[in-house]
Protein backbone atom coordinates (compact mmCIF):
# COMPACT_ATOMS: atom_id res chain seq x y z
CA UNK A 1 0.00 0.00 0.00
CA UNK A 2 1.57 3.59 -0.83
CA UNK A 3 2.33 5.25 2.38
CA UNK A 4 3.04 8.95 3.26
CA UNK A 5 6.18 9.36 0.65
CA UNK A 6 4.68 7.44 -1.79
CA UNK A 7 1.27 9.74 -1.24
CA UNK A 8 3.27 13.00 -1.02
CA UNK A 9 5.16 12.17 -4.15
CA UNK A 10 1.54 11.57 -6.41
CA UNK A 11 0.56 14.68 -4.94
CA UNK A 12 3.53 16.41 -6.10
CA UNK A 13 3.34 15.55 -9.45
CA UNK A 14 -0.14 16.04 -9.70
CA UNK A 15 0.13 19.75 -8.99
CA UNK A 16 1.82 21.03 -11.75
CA UNK A 17 -0.95 19.13 -14.39
CA UNK A 18 -4.20 19.65 -12.84
CA UNK A 19 -4.57 22.51 -10.68
CA UNK A 20 -6.03 25.32 -12.37
CA UNK A 21 -8.21 23.12 -15.08
CA UNK A 22 -11.31 22.23 -14.88
CA UNK A 23 -13.50 18.71 -14.95
CA UNK A 24 -15.45 18.06 -18.05
CA UNK A 25 -16.46 15.37 -17.36
CA UNK A 26 -16.54 12.20 -15.09
CA UNK A 27 -16.89 8.50 -15.81
CA UNK A 28 -16.82 5.79 -12.96
CA UNK A 29 -16.85 2.18 -14.33
CA UNK A 30 -16.82 0.25 -11.14
CA UNK A 31 -18.93 1.17 -8.81
CA UNK A 32 -16.65 -0.69 -5.70
CA UNK A 33 -14.15 1.93 -5.58
CA UNK A 34 -16.78 4.54 -5.75
CA UNK A 35 -18.46 6.10 -2.31
CA UNK A 36 -21.39 7.70 -3.50
CA UNK A 37 -23.73 7.45 -7.00
CA UNK A 38 -22.11 7.44 -10.12
CA UNK A 39 -24.19 10.06 -11.86
CA UNK A 40 -24.63 12.13 -8.92
CA UNK A 41 -21.37 12.34 -8.44
CA UNK A 42 -20.60 12.88 -11.94
CA UNK A 43 -22.87 15.59 -11.97
CA UNK A 44 -22.04 17.33 -8.97
CA UNK A 45 -17.81 17.13 -10.29
CA UNK A 46 -18.45 18.28 -14.17
CA UNK A 47 -17.69 21.99 -14.61
CA UNK A 48 -15.63 22.30 -11.43
CA UNK A 49 -12.22 24.05 -11.54
CA UNK A 50 -9.44 22.48 -9.27
CA UNK A 51 -8.22 24.35 -7.10
CA UNK A 52 -5.33 22.32 -5.51
CA UNK A 53 -4.30 19.32 -4.34
CA UNK A 54 -3.25 18.11 -0.50
CA UNK A 55 -1.94 14.86 0.75
CA UNK A 56 -3.43 13.62 4.13
CA UNK A 57 -2.05 10.93 5.61
CA UNK A 58 -2.27 8.41 3.01
CA UNK A 59 -5.18 10.29 1.40
CA UNK A 60 -4.77 12.78 -1.42
CA UNK A 61 -7.74 15.81 -1.37
CA UNK A 62 -8.35 17.68 -4.16
CA UNK A 63 -9.97 20.65 -3.38
CA UNK A 64 -12.07 22.17 -5.69
CA UNK A 65 -14.46 25.20 -6.37
CA UNK A 66 -17.04 23.59 -4.17
CA UNK A 67 -16.29 20.67 -1.87
CA UNK A 68 -13.40 18.29 -2.28
CA UNK A 69 -12.43 14.76 -4.56
CA UNK A 70 -10.97 12.34 -2.05
CA UNK A 71 -8.61 9.45 -3.79
CA UNK A 72 -7.07 6.41 -1.22
CA UNK A 73 -5.28 4.15 -3.36
CA UNK A 74 -5.41 1.35 -1.88
CA UNK A 75 -3.08 -1.47 -2.41
CA UNK A 76 -2.65 -0.77 -6.14
CA UNK A 77 -4.37 2.30 -7.00
CA UNK A 78 -2.50 4.76 -9.36
CA UNK A 79 -3.77 8.17 -10.40
CA UNK A 80 -2.01 9.04 -13.73
CA UNK A 81 -2.18 11.96 -16.19
CA UNK A 82 -2.63 11.27 -20.00
CA UNK A 83 -1.69 7.50 -19.47
CA UNK A 84 -3.11 5.22 -21.96
CA UNK A 85 -6.16 3.37 -20.17
CA UNK A 86 -6.07 -0.64 -19.15
CA UNK A 87 -8.36 -3.37 -18.22
CA UNK A 88 -8.02 -1.58 -14.68
CA UNK A 89 -9.10 1.72 -15.37
CA UNK A 90 -12.19 2.52 -12.96
CA UNK A 91 -12.80 6.20 -12.92
CA UNK A 92 -11.90 8.67 -16.29
CA UNK A 93 -11.69 12.44 -15.76
CA UNK A 94 -11.89 14.57 -18.71
CA UNK A 95 -10.30 17.63 -17.85
CA UNK A 96 -10.08 21.42 -20.13
CA UNK A 97 -6.37 20.15 -20.71
CA UNK A 98 -5.35 16.62 -20.88
CA UNK A 99 -7.26 13.38 -18.64
CA UNK A 100 -6.79 11.91 -15.08
CA UNK A 101 -7.77 8.51 -15.20
CA UNK A 102 -7.72 5.67 -11.91
CA UNK A 103 -6.53 2.48 -12.43
CA UNK A 104 -6.80 -0.41 -9.64
CA UNK A 105 -6.32 -3.82 -10.65
CA UNK A 106 -7.07 -5.10 -6.94
CA UNK A 107 -10.18 -2.46 -6.17
CA UNK A 108 -9.15 -1.75 -2.64
CA UNK A 109 -9.17 2.15 -3.23
CA UNK A 110 -11.91 4.71 -3.42
CA UNK A 111 -13.06 7.79 -4.35
CA UNK A 112 -15.40 10.32 -3.05
CA UNK A 113 -16.66 13.42 -3.73
CA UNK A 114 -18.45 15.87 -0.56
CA UNK A 115 -18.50 19.36 0.27
CA UNK A 116 -16.00 18.86 3.25
CA UNK A 117 -13.61 16.21 4.08
CA UNK A 118 -15.04 12.48 4.93
CA UNK A 119 -14.97 12.06 8.78
CA UNK A 120 -12.44 9.56 8.57
CA UNK A 121 -10.19 11.61 7.17
CA UNK A 122 -10.44 14.64 9.02
CA UNK A 123 -10.30 12.66 12.16
CA UNK A 124 -6.88 11.19 11.46
CA UNK A 125 -3.57 12.15 14.15
CA UNK A 126 -1.49 14.80 13.06
CA UNK A 127 1.47 14.54 10.61
CA UNK A 128 4.59 12.76 11.43
CA UNK A 129 6.60 15.66 9.90
CA UNK A 130 4.48 18.39 10.88
CA UNK A 131 3.76 16.89 14.96
CA UNK A 132 5.97 18.41 17.95
CA UNK A 133 8.18 16.04 19.74
CA UNK A 134 6.76 17.00 22.65
CA UNK A 135 2.68 15.71 21.37
CA UNK A 136 4.27 12.48 19.83
CA UNK A 137 5.52 11.62 23.15
CA UNK A 138 2.17 12.49 24.92
CA UNK A 139 0.52 10.25 22.25
CA UNK A 140 2.86 7.20 22.59
CA UNK A 141 2.37 7.60 26.41
CA UNK A 142 -1.02 6.82 26.31
CA UNK A 143 -0.51 3.47 24.24
CA UNK A 144 0.18 0.15 25.85
CA UNK A 145 0.51 -1.82 22.57
CA UNK A 146 3.87 -2.64 20.75
CA UNK A 147 5.44 0.72 19.42
CA UNK A 148 5.15 -1.15 15.74
CA UNK A 149 1.46 -1.28 15.92
CA UNK A 150 0.81 2.34 17.36
CA UNK A 151 3.01 3.69 14.42
CA UNK A 152 0.53 2.14 12.29
CA UNK A 153 -2.39 3.32 13.96
CA UNK A 154 -3.36 6.23 11.86
CA UNK A 155 -5.25 7.84 15.16
CA UNK A 156 -1.59 8.36 16.52
CA UNK A 157 -0.15 9.56 13.22
CA UNK A 158 -1.19 9.51 9.81
CA UNK A 159 0.72 8.23 6.79
CA UNK A 160 3.05 5.93 8.42
CA UNK A 161 2.91 2.10 7.17
CA UNK A 162 4.72 -0.80 7.34
CA UNK A 163 7.77 0.55 5.63
CA UNK A 164 8.23 3.00 7.09
CA UNK A 165 7.65 2.40 10.16
CA UNK A 166 10.36 -0.66 10.41
CA UNK A 167 12.94 1.72 8.87
CA UNK A 168 12.07 4.58 11.37
CA UNK A 169 12.55 1.90 13.91
CA UNK A 170 16.08 0.57 13.38
CA UNK A 171 17.16 3.94 12.90
CA UNK A 172 15.88 4.68 16.45
CA UNK A 173 17.63 1.00 17.57
CA UNK A 174 13.89 0.13 19.32
CA UNK A 175 12.19 -3.25 19.14
CA UNK A 176 9.19 -3.34 17.09
CA UNK A 177 7.29 -5.14 20.45
CA UNK A 178 8.46 -2.76 22.78
CA UNK A 179 5.38 -1.51 24.45
CA UNK A 180 5.36 2.50 23.24
CA UNK A 181 4.44 3.59 26.73
CA UNK A 182 7.36 2.05 28.38
CA UNK A 183 9.66 3.90 26.25
CA UNK A 184 12.05 6.27 28.20
CA UNK A 185 11.84 10.38 26.83
CA UNK A 186 15.13 9.84 25.32
CA UNK A 187 14.26 7.20 23.02
CA UNK A 188 10.93 8.33 21.79
CA UNK A 189 13.25 11.90 20.88
CA UNK A 190 15.65 9.23 18.93
CA UNK A 191 12.35 7.50 17.16
CA UNK A 192 10.69 10.90 16.53
CA UNK A 193 13.85 12.20 14.82
CA UNK A 194 13.98 8.44 12.91
CA UNK A 195 10.46 8.93 12.14
CA UNK A 196 11.03 12.12 10.11
CA UNK A 197 14.51 11.46 8.76
CA UNK A 198 13.05 8.12 6.94
CA UNK A 199 9.88 10.27 5.83
CA UNK A 200 11.99 12.62 4.34
CA UNK A 201 14.69 10.26 2.92
CA UNK A 202 11.86 8.62 0.86
CA UNK A 203 10.10 11.94 -0.33
CA UNK A 204 13.58 12.48 -1.78
CA UNK A 205 13.88 9.27 -3.44
CA UNK A 206 10.30 9.37 -4.68
CA UNK A 207 9.05 6.96 -2.98
CA UNK A 208 9.34 2.67 -2.65
CA UNK A 209 8.39 1.02 -5.24
CA UNK A 210 8.19 -2.44 -4.08
CA UNK A 211 4.80 -3.40 -6.21
CA UNK A 212 3.18 -1.16 -8.85
CA UNK A 213 3.58 1.67 -7.29
CA UNK A 214 4.35 4.93 -9.67
CA UNK A 215 3.87 8.68 -9.61
CA UNK A 216 1.48 10.76 -11.57
CA UNK A 217 3.44 10.31 -14.70
CA UNK A 218 4.18 6.65 -14.49
CA UNK A 219 7.46 6.86 -13.01
CA UNK A 220 9.00 4.28 -10.25
CA UNK A 221 10.37 5.70 -6.85
CA UNK A 222 13.97 4.17 -5.88
CA UNK A 223 13.41 4.41 -1.62
CA UNK A 224 13.65 0.59 -2.20
CA UNK A 225 16.87 0.63 -3.00
CA UNK A 226 18.14 2.03 0.50
CA UNK A 227 15.95 0.01 3.13
CA UNK A 228 18.16 -1.36 6.16
CA UNK A 229 15.40 -3.94 7.45
CA UNK A 230 12.19 -3.85 5.35
CA UNK A 231 11.92 -7.53 2.97
CA UNK A 232 15.40 -8.30 4.04
CA UNK A 233 14.95 -11.48 6.00
CA UNK A 234 18.05 -13.53 6.19
CA UNK A 235 20.36 -10.97 5.07
CA UNK A 236 23.08 -9.15 6.47
CA UNK A 237 22.10 -5.87 8.60
CA UNK A 238 24.01 -3.27 6.98
CA UNK A 239 25.22 -1.86 10.73
CA UNK A 240 26.18 -4.99 12.68
CA UNK A 241 26.32 -7.66 10.00
CA UNK A 242 24.07 -9.65 12.18
CA UNK A 243 20.79 -11.58 10.04
CA UNK A 244 17.78 -9.33 10.02
CA UNK A 245 14.54 -11.25 11.40
CA UNK A 246 11.00 -11.52 10.03
CA UNK A 247 8.25 -11.76 12.41
CA UNK A 248 4.47 -11.17 12.48
CA UNK A 249 2.90 -8.04 14.32
CA UNK A 250 -0.10 -6.22 14.46
CA UNK A 251 -0.72 -8.81 11.48
CA UNK A 252 1.81 -7.39 9.24
CA UNK A 253 5.19 -8.81 8.43
CA UNK A 254 7.66 -6.77 10.25
CA UNK A 255 11.51 -6.26 10.35
CA UNK A 256 14.28 -5.93 12.29
CA UNK A 257 17.54 -6.65 13.46
CA UNK A 258 17.92 -8.28 16.79
CA UNK A 259 21.55 -6.83 17.37
CA UNK A 260 20.77 -3.48 16.76
CA UNK A 261 17.28 -3.20 18.12
CA UNK A 262 16.81 -3.65 22.13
Amino acid sequence: MPELPEVETVVRTLRPLIVGRRILNAEFGQLRILRGLPVETAGALAGQKIKAIERHGKFIAIRLERGYLTVHLGMTGKLLVNADRTKWTHAIFTLDRGVMIYDDPRQFGRIEYGLELPERVAALGPEPLEVSSDEFARRLKERRSPIKAVLLNQAVVRGVGNIYADEALFRAGIRPRTAAASLRRDRVEKLYHAMREVLADAIESRGSSVSNYVDAEGRKGSFQLSHRVYRRTGEPCVTCGGKIKRIVLAQRGTHYCPKCQK
